[in-house]
């Protein structure tokens, strides 16, 4: 994230923004919370491999979370799942966010199946598996992407 570069810019031009970044650094977003409107927010699961320690990854995912909520900036988290994400993968991950953060009634989870699509056919009882037991934790709500269905880039 180029926190201060989009501070400077938002500063100078005060739009309604929104921000679309992973929450694996708090610090920075904290320097925007004054100057964004709405955060779409990614949790990345361990699969995705987007950093070699997952655990300390979510922590600070978590801490985003934290600061979004306190802040009352209308915010969503997103998790990307494949059809080889397990169910316990995703159902966990929400099970931890509502066990830190118990107002997370204003934090909705969107659960986004990987595209394209096709991957998913025949699939589709997964997806809504993972979706319903992430349920059980959050406010869940599964979308695709929606700009490839209407194939825009």
């Amino acid at each position: 994230m180029h926190a201060d570069f989009i501070k400077d810019f938002l500063e100078k031009y005060p739009l309604t923004s929104m921000l679309e970044t992973n929450g694996s650094l708090p610090g920075e977003m904290a320097k925007l919370i004054e100057l964004v409107d709405y955060v779409s927010m990614d949790v990345k699961l361990p699969e995705h491999e987007a950093v070699s320690n997952w655990d300390d990854l979510l922590d600070q995912e978590i801490k985003s979370i934290k600061l979004l909520i306190e802040e009352g900036i209308n915010s969503y988290c997103k998790v990307v799942v494949q059809p080889s994400t397990t169910t316990e993968t995703v159902a966990s991950i929400a099970a931890r966010i509502r066990e830190e953060i118990p107002e997370t009634s204003q934090m909705p989870l969107i659960v986004q199946p990987a595209s394209p699509l096709e991957l998913w056919k025949g699939r589709t009882h997964k997806l809504l598996e993972i979706s319903e037991k992430a349920g059980e934790h959050l406010d869940v709500l599964t979308i695709p992407q929606v700009h490839k269905l209407l194939n825009l880039r």
